[in-house]
């Protein structure tokens, strides 16, 4: 379950004796295991296995930990010495200190708990939480908003490291959330989750969130907003409009899609003023052609176009849905979306024309995906020659192999791929003797014919590949691919190509380069002896030892390899 690596850290944890607490209770035993921080470990056995949890990074990921190895390492030592009759740890159960409890007096037991109160922070949280709600006077808000607020703001930035007992505060707080809502309190519960996702959303700038934790977080507690807004049903009006404004203003996708998430609880009414907003806002967006920009695209105005999006396809109105898309048309992606819009709903002259229109508004290095989808509508029309000219287009605009594969794929399909193929090449050729002429009068290079030797490559012409990279060049790898390809009937050919590659790879100085140096090496020796010339393999790598003794590594790895024998 762990894997070897946090194996066998977690049994370094657990020979350093970094488990502590370790209890079973419930057919579930607990542990604490201290790390960079102190955390809490859980196993219990499950139909299909072993189940787990730790407050960990790693853990709240989903992976079995270092943490989880070190307990479950612990449990099986403890078992083992009760088998064998040693009494190396007291065998005293959660069950033996619930019947203690029970004997003690009520007022020793309180006093019991306060005391521990005073030093354990989730604790004391968990008991003023559950006093708040004890009140005479009703629900303690204000005693929850504060408890919210020590659980989200710590005060100082939180590292990654951290994040795991800092969200596992958040979660404890959360748990009386829900608490409060299966209690009845769904009111009240709107309220705290609102301020909740206010300080998450504040927060999430001064900790390092790279395991999205909190982005989990903000996604639960708008879970338990929209259920507790089911149950208390409050006013539609209101709550429309605090959906819109906090999905207006967000930069954290809170509440996106609000008008389809909470259509159940905002009804017609909620729905009537929730759109008004929405209209008013969208009134004052700029429309965009081909090429403009506008400042505010990625924030406010790409919240409202969502919102208005989401509207369109509630309505199920198709050209609603094409006016908000065709608001802004400044990049070619826009253009391909509507297309495919008109082409779900069977209005495919339309589609047509917004795809024809795209690629007229950006003739050049336009998407590709436009052009795909253009093209596929033009073989669907049987105009099999236009389709061919865009992705000749795009092939022209960068000449690669996979620009290279997309045309002969097409040419294929109407039995034309060895014309194109040759239309290619051609083409391929001449540009790159062009860019090669218009090196000479420049300080950079093309890299030599890799782009020709990949796509001869590709369709199987070694042969050509090989007289290609001879004339022109290639890059190293191209080079290795070649020479493995002719190597069986070619050993004289392959051999200087890779002797060539080693001295390179060595001088990389690291590791890995020098395995793969090596791996050439014995390549050099094995077609030395197929060609009759072992006996110039031990001159040979005299000479690369030389060269390159003090490298103690390399000559580890040389002096470990099995060389061909005569």
């Amino acid at each position: 379950m762990a894997g070897s690596r946090s194996f066998e850290r977690g049994d370094d944890y657990f020979a350093d004796g970094r488990v502590h607490a370790l209890t079973e209770s419930e057919g579930q035993v607990t542990a604490q295991v201290r790390g960079t921080r102190e955390y809490h470990v859980k196993l219990w056995a499950e139909e299909d296995g072993l189940g787990w949890s730790c407050t960990c990074p790693l853990g709240a990921e989903g992976t079995f930990c270092k943490h989880g190895v070190a307990v479950g390492l612990a449990c099986l030592e403890q078992a083992d010495a009760g088998s064998q009759g040693r009494a190396a740890k007291p065998a005293v159960t959660m069950e033996d200190v619930r019947a203690h409890l029970l004997s003690q007096d009520k007022k020793a037991l309180v006093g019991l708990v306060l005391e521990r109160a005073r030093e354990d922070d989730r604790l004391r949280e968990w008991l003023l939480l559950g006093a708040a709600k004890q009140r005479s006077k009703g629900l303690d808000l204000a005693a929850f908003r504060r408890a919210i607020d020590r659980a989200v703001n710590t005060g100082e930035y939180v590292d990654y490291h951290a994040m795991g007992d800092y969200v596992q505060g958040i979660e404890d707080v959360i748990r009386s959330l829900e608490e409060l809502l299966q209690e009845g309190y769904a009111d009240e519960v709107i309220k705290l989750a609102e301020h909740f996702l206010a300080g998450v959303e504040d927060r999430l700038g001064e900790v390092d969130d790279s395991d999205g934790l909190l982005g989990d977080i903000l996604v639960r507690l708008q879970e338990i907003h929209h259920a507790a807004c089911r149950k208390a049903k409050p006013d539609p009006e209101a709550l429309a409009r605090r959906l819109f404004e906090w999905e207006l203003r967000t930069e954290w996708d809170t509440f996106l899609g609000a008008a389809e998430t909470y259509a159940d609880v905002l009804g017609a009414q909620g729905l009537a003023v929730y759109r008004r907003l929405a209209e008013a806002e969208w009134a004052g967006v700029p429309a965009l052609g081909p090429g403009q920009r506008d400042a505010v695209r990625y924030g406010r105005r790409f919240r409202i176009t969502h919102i208005m999006e989401t509207l369109a396809g509630r309505s199920g109105d198709l050209e609603a849905l094409v006016a908000v898309k065709a608001r802004d048309l400044s990049f070619a992606y826009a253009f391909l979306e509507i297309a495919q819009l008109c082409k779900q709903a069977r209005r495919y002259d339309q589609a047509l024309a917004w795809a024809e229109g795209g690629v007229k508004a950006f003739p050049v290095h336009t998407d590709g995906r436009l052009r795909d989808f253009l093209a596929e509508e033009y073989h669907r029309r049987k105009r099999h020659e236009e389709a061919l000219a865009l992705i000749w287009a795009e092939f022209a605009e960068e000449p690669c192999l996979e620009t290279y594969r997309k045309l002969r794929a097409h040419a294929d399909r109407i039995a034309q791929g060895p014309s194109w193929k040759e239309r290619a090449l051609a083409f391929l050729r001449e540009t790159l003797a062009k860019a090669m002429k218009d090196a000479s009068r420049k300080e950079w290079a093309p890299r030599g014919r890799s782009e020709l030797v990949k796509i001869l490559l590709w369709e199987k012409d070694v042969e050509t590949a090989w007289r290609e990279a001879k004339e022109g060049g290639c890059s190293d790898e191209l080079w290795l691919e070649l020479a493995a390809r002719r190597e069986k009937d070619h050993p004289e050919e392959a051999l200087p190509v890779y002797q060539g590659l080693i001295d390179p790879l060595v001088n990389q100085k690291h590791n890995e380069a020098y395995r793969e140096a090596v791996r050439l090496l014995g390549k050099v020796g094995e077609l030395m002896r197929r060609l009759g010339r072992r006996g110039e393999f031990d001159a040979y790598l005299e000479g690369v030892r030389a060269a390159h003794k003090p490298k103690r590594n390399l000559m580890k790895l040389i002096g470990e390899a099995r060389w061909p024998t005569a």
